[in-house]
């Protein structure tokens, strides 16, 4: 299953093509002027990325912290603060669960909520999913049923830091089916590592296997994803909270291939390789990224990434 999910993936690909859209924000304020005849000065928020057809992302903030973000004009985001630490994330709507590229009929609800340790770190992430989806119509009917409870899931994320250098160094995620009536259990793992080129992920290798009785079994499938020849202009995510960029990697598999995210630079060049073949045979996309006078970058792999002043 998780050798479809490889290929499905390779189809979808890296890349979409795109353009701008409203260049108001949700206030009537202009936003960053995309000719690079000029630009925002001063202190700024990520406030959107888009595509010509559809806005992937729009970030809402409430004084300087993001608190909302809203995907595919239908997904909701809630994102809730202890201080300036993130303590839970809400999600409400639809993903991309397979990595095709299109979003999933299946409606998907979370909540994630964050342990810190020392320093402030980031520790464990709890996860509860329930997904829903609507029965086929009983004839004399045509349309289909109401949103109904298809399956529940929990999971638990460990994340690891390199001790000399306190990077990210892995993510150890864990889960299992939520049944009423049945003795929870984790039943599948998968461990994720992070390799760095300076500050940049240079490297993210996935591995997914079966567990049982907290044991982990053999891995099954084993991905990695590069990012390379980065530039040395900010990316747009910089803007963002870690904890923020971490929960939306762990929202799909297939958004380990976003992980440059992490990243304060920005990769030209993006890899995906089934490491499970005798001879892995890496898929690449590349791009020419596009840039402010700011040096914040605004267009890369066909996103516009449309900014506003604080």
């Amino acid at each position: 299953m998780k050798q479809l999910f490889y290929f499905i993936l390779l189809i979808a690909g890296f890349t979409s093509i795109h353009s701008c859209k409203d260049m108001l924000d949700e206030n009537g304020d202009p936003l960053i002027d995309l000719n690079g005849t000029g630009g925002l000065t001063g202190p700024r928020a990520l406030y959107r990325e888009i595509t010509d057809k559809d806005t992937l992302a729009e970030y809402h903030y409430s004084g300087l912290l993001v608190t909302k973000v809203i995907t595919d004009s239908a997904s909701i985001t809630d994102i809730a603060y202890s201080g300036n630490k993130i303590s839970q994330i809400t999600f409400n709507g639809f993903l991309d669960l397979d990595g095709n590229g299109k979003l999933d009929k299946d409606s998907v609800s979370y909540n994630q909520l964050f342990t810190y340790g020392p320093n402030d770190k980031l520790v464990t992430i709890s996860e509860n999913r329930s997904i829903f989806r609507r029965p086929p119509p009983v004839p004399p009917a045509t349309t289909p049923g109401p949103q109904t409870l298809l399956r529940k899931t929990k999971t638990l994320y460990d994340i690891k830091y390199n001790a000399s250098t306190a990077k990210l160094d892995s993510i150890i995620m864990k889960n299992g089916p939520d049944v009423s009536g049945t003795p929870f259990a984790y039943i599948s793992y998968s461990k994720t590592g992070y390799t760095y080129l300076g500050d940049n992920v240079s490297r993210v290798v996935r591995n997914y296997g079966p567990m049982a009785a907290g044991v982990f079994g053999r891995p099954t499938t084993r991905l990695a994803y590069d990012f390379v020849n980065y530039d040395t202009v900010i990316s747009p995510f910089t803007l963002l909270p870690t904890v923020y960029k971490i929960s939306r990697l762990l929202s799909t598999e297939s958004n380990d291939r976003e992980s440059h995210i992490l990243s304060p630079n920005n990769p030209k060049k993006r890899s995906v390789t089934d490491l499970i073949p005798p001879i892995p045979s890496p898929v690449s996309w590349t791009t020419n990224y596009s840039y402010d006078p700011q040096t914040y970058m605004t267009k890369g792999y066909g996103i516009n990434y449309i900014y506003k002043p604080f």
